[in-house]
């Protein structure tokens, strides 16, 4: 059973190092408010000075700790190391040296102004002195911000606190400092929170040391103010003084039992930094034996997952130089193949590749184009004002050229949008296309990592010429605004409409002609007519 933990220990390094936790694991999360005493804690727990300290917060970083035992009788198992999950094999035998790179890591992604980050450093303590076991220390809850950190800072403190201790497989171990009032401990109340029945919260009880005189923790330790089902556990952790001074921690833990034979001698066997160990490392492996069967579950279900995934994948490739090239080159033709229309899976649903750009061009374009008003938003008024402004201070016998062009020119410029808005559609269809490709190549589908670089390359390739085909366009609508050709056969020119308008004319006597014979006629019989009936009675 010693060996679960360094199991779950290993699942935990795979998930930091893949940066995403697949399965919640067994673990101890300690929490507390800021100064309640968490890093004295877990130094008392390792036996050695390695947690930075100062002023205010310093724990600024979630600390995966795992302690892992040596045997002293092994080949080099009396050595005390550590080694960071972010450095590889490298190992601190030096204890100073695993603060400092504490603080590094921690002023690499926090900053150095008291930022807070929700990122893990993981760290293991090697030790023939330590019992297995898997913490979490998390950075002590403040309310009022200070340096770099945000104005809600007791919320953010309160959700990376939740997020670790809202695992279901998670022991708590809320600290609380004895000289102040159990019942209003913030790490037993976000422990309740997330706990309510309290199967997994276990209390530490820290500064006994510090109470005032005349008063004593046998209630709170008793469980008699606050109970919590896995105990409270009473610790009497190193003073600043004797931090300060580099009072060993052994000394420091001697002097603790010292400490409760004489103030609680009835607790003696149950308080202590020793007793806490052994009760955190038999909770842990009896928490894990019970989440053991869930986590078999899950982990048999995941490798049956990923191992239809990895099946997918294919034989490994010998020669990865002539299978990319056949890889670019099938996509390349697939591409061109979807535009020209003879691709394989030709879709039945909806009209893509080149049909599409078909449509966008003599539909979509095309209706657009013909939708226009050659004459919307110009009023007589506009043309008679603009005429005479051609004219300056002389009546126009004839329409001047530049009131012509000027009229002209700002209709054709309406042209300009929709032939932009055709671009747009057009580079829209062309990056439909790589997806559509991209779906129906094996080896892309495989290569997940070399689809994603060709559909980077090839996007990118069609950015490039979006905006020269824009220029394009706006260049194609300069041309026909820099020269207004009235040779073109569909032009009707002034010579044209003088000969048109004489014509007319020409017609319209003829037809007045016409009709001044017909009315003589028609005089003579109406005259005839009244006559006729006006004409006195004999």
């Amino acid at each position: 059973m010693e060996q679960l933990i360094p199991t779950i220990n290993k699942l935990q390094d795979v998930f930091n190092t893949v940066g995403r936790e697949y399965i919640q694991l067994p673990q101890i999360v300690v929490t507390g408010t800021q100064s309640s005493g968490k890093s004295s804690v877990l130094e008392s727990l390792v036996g050695r000075d390695f947690l930075p300290r100062g002023t205010g917060i310093v724990t600024r970083r979630p600390l995966i700790l795992q302690l892992i035992h040596t045997d002293p009788d092994s080949e080099g198992g009396e050595v005390e190391y550590g080694k960071f999950l972010h450095l590889g094999d490298q190992r601190f035998t030096d204890f100073l040296e695993i603060r400092d790179e504490i603080q590094r890591e921690t002023d690499r992604v926090s900053g150095t102004n008291k930022g807070i980050s929700s990122e893990p450093i993981s760290l293991k303590i090697f030790s023939p002195h330590v019992l297995n076991l898997t913490l979490v220390d998390t950075p002590g809850i403040t309310k009022v911000p200070i340096g770099d950190q945000p104005a809600d800072i007791e919320k953010q403190m309160r959700e990376l606190v939740l997020s670790y201790t809202k695992n279901p497989n998670c022991l708590i171990l809320a600290v609380s400092p004895a000289n102040q009032d159990l019942a209003t401990s913030e790490a037993l109340k976000l422990a309740k929170y997330v706990d309510s029945q309290g199967n997994r919260t276990l209390c530490v009880c820290t500064k006994l040391d510090l109470m005032d005189r005349g008063t004593d923790a046998m209630d709170a330790l008793m469980g008699r103010v606050v109970p919590v089902k896995l105990g409270i556990i009473g610790v009497v952790n190193r003073s600043q003084h004797d931090i300060n001074s580099n009072k060993p921690i052994q000394t420091a833990i001697k002097d603790e039992m010292l400490f409760f034979q004489r103030k609680y001698p009835s607790l003696v066997g149950k308080c202590g930094t020793i007793y806490l160990a052994r009760v955190l490392n038999k909770l842990l492996i009896h928490h894990i034996k019970e989440c053991l069967p869930e986590l078999k579950t899950r982990i048999n279900v995941m490798i049956a997952q990923y191992q239809t995934v990895l099946a997918t994948y294919g034989e490994p490739v010998d020669e990865k130089g002539p299978q990319l090239l056949q890889t670019i080159t099938k996509f390349a033709s697939t591409y061109c193949d979807t535009i020209e229309g003879t691709a394989k899976d030709i879709q039945t649903a909806e009209l893509c590749g080149g049909a599409r750009i078909c449509y966008i061009f003599h539909e979509t374009f095309g209706r657009t184009l013909s939708s226009v008003d050659p004459l919307e938003g110009l009023s007589t008024t506009d043309i008679l004002t603009a005429i005479r402004n051609a004219t300056g201070p002389r009546p126009a016998l004839f329409v001047p050229e530049i009131a012509f062009e000027l009229l002209v020119k700002r209709q054709i410029q309406r042209l300009q949008d929709p032939s932009v808005r055709c671009v747009e559609l057009v580079y829209d269809e062309l990056q439909r296309i790589i997806q559509h490709c991209g779906r129906h190549i094996r080896d892309l589908n495989r290569f997940v990592k070399l689809h994603d670089k060709i559909v980077e390359v090839v996007t990118a390739l069609l950015r490039t010429r979006l905006q020269p085909t824009n220029q394009m366009v706006e260049h194609l609508i300069s041309i026909e605004l820099a020269y207004i050709n009235t040779n073109h056969p569909d032009f009707i020119g002034g010579a044209t409409v003088v000969s048109d308008w004489m014509q007319r004319e020409t017609n319209q006597r003829r037809r007045n002609r016409q009709h001044v014979g017909e009315g003589k006629v028609s005089r003579t019989v109406r005259f005839t007519a009244s006559s006729v009936v006006f004409l006195p009675r004999l």
